[in-house]
């Protein structure tokens, strides 16, 4: 009985989604889910899958006649019937950012925090300044602001007051590369310890096996595939999940199609039934990606050095 208890305590959000429709054509069907306390769910997808429209739904910027949304033991019922929509243990932070161009970087983190307890309030803005290293901006007004600083100002206001949930769409978007995985791994970092319930919609699969628990595969307003983020590397149900995360070859072998990404395929030193004349070799830093052709279709591996263009192997499977 304690054990059940703990259990129903641990289930934070309940999403429940029959259909959802902006006109005629339904955007979401058929979404049903559970979101545990403190963990990250990362829902992946292309652009225009329903990513965005999902999270504003639990958010409450969006009402569902079909459906439900639970946060532990209360229902979410949305605008219609909230005079401000958006739950305040909630947090979401959305692609326009909606910070206030002619204060300081300091007052848009501070925004929403007591005023009461100056030095704490004051405390509270420097660590969130570190978390998302933008203390060198401090005192400067947002409007100065490149659009990936504004971004990380917007990350800092969102958690501010630390949100049981905390909802991001696409959050590192507007932020360089070369200050991308320091970001995310400081900010995710700071969630875990915190224990804040997170879910990201993202289209970057780097990310999402990254810096998450669960990942929900998403395809035209609905879930194609549930996992962790290994098993789902792993075991791709179809192409078009595996297409996420780099070159995929589907390939006959032992008289099964299999998917197999470049990783997974090898130049073997006797030979195989599977005959491949190279095309190019493409510089990836610790690897080289191979282009061939075999069978009349592309083939992709991996090999530790270049390849002579037009020159032939032979390959297996590791």
């Amino acid at each position: 009985m304690i054990t059940f208890e703990v259990f129903l305590y641990s289930i934070m959000l309940n999403v429940n989604i029959e259909t959802f429709a902006y006109t005629l054509e339904p955007v979401l069907k058929n979404i049903d889910f559970t979101v545990s306390e403190g963990k990250h769910i990362s829902i992946l997808g292309e652009s225009g899958c329903g990513k965005s429209t999902l999270l504003k739904i639990i958010y409450g910027l969006l009402h569902v006649e079909h459906g439900s949304i639970f946060w532990k033991d209360q229902e979410l019922l949305g605008p219609d019937f909230n005079l401000v929509p958006g739950e305040p243990f909630i947090k979401y932070l959305a692609q326009d950012f909606d910070l206030m161009p002619f204060i300081s970087v300091a007052d848009n983190i501070g925004k929403h925090l007591s005023r009461r307890f100056m030095q704490q309030r004051q405390e509270r803005i420097e660590e969130l300044l570190e978390v998302v290293d933008m203390m060198a901006y401090a005192d400067q007004h947002v409007k100065n602001l490149s659009g990936g600083q504004k971004q990380r100002v917007a990350l800092a206001r969102a958690i501010a007051k630390e949100p049981e949930l905390l909802l991001l769409d696409e959050p590192f978007s507007h932020i360089d590369n070369f200050r991308r995985n320091a970001l995310r791994r400081k900010l995710y970092a700071y969630l875990k310890k915190e224990g804040i319930t997170c879910i990201t919609a993202t289209h970057d699969s780097e990310e999402a096996l990254s810096f998450s628990d669960e990942i929900k595969m998403m395809r035209e307003g609905t879930f194609i595939q549930t996992d962790t983020p290994e098993d789902l590397f792993q075991n791709p149900k179809d192409a078009y999940v595996a297409s996420f995360f780099g070159d995929v070859n589907s390939l006959e072998i032992d008289s099964k199609t299999r998917l197999l990404m470049p990783h997974q395929l090898e130049v073997s030193e006797r030979e195989t039934r599977l005959k491949a004349t190279v095309i190019k070799s493409y510089f990836k830093g610790s690897y080289y990606l191979i282009e061939a052709f075999s069978d009349n279709q592309m083939v992709y591996f991996n090999h530790n050095t270049s390849l002579k263009a037009n020159s032939s192997v032979f390959l297996k499977s590791n």
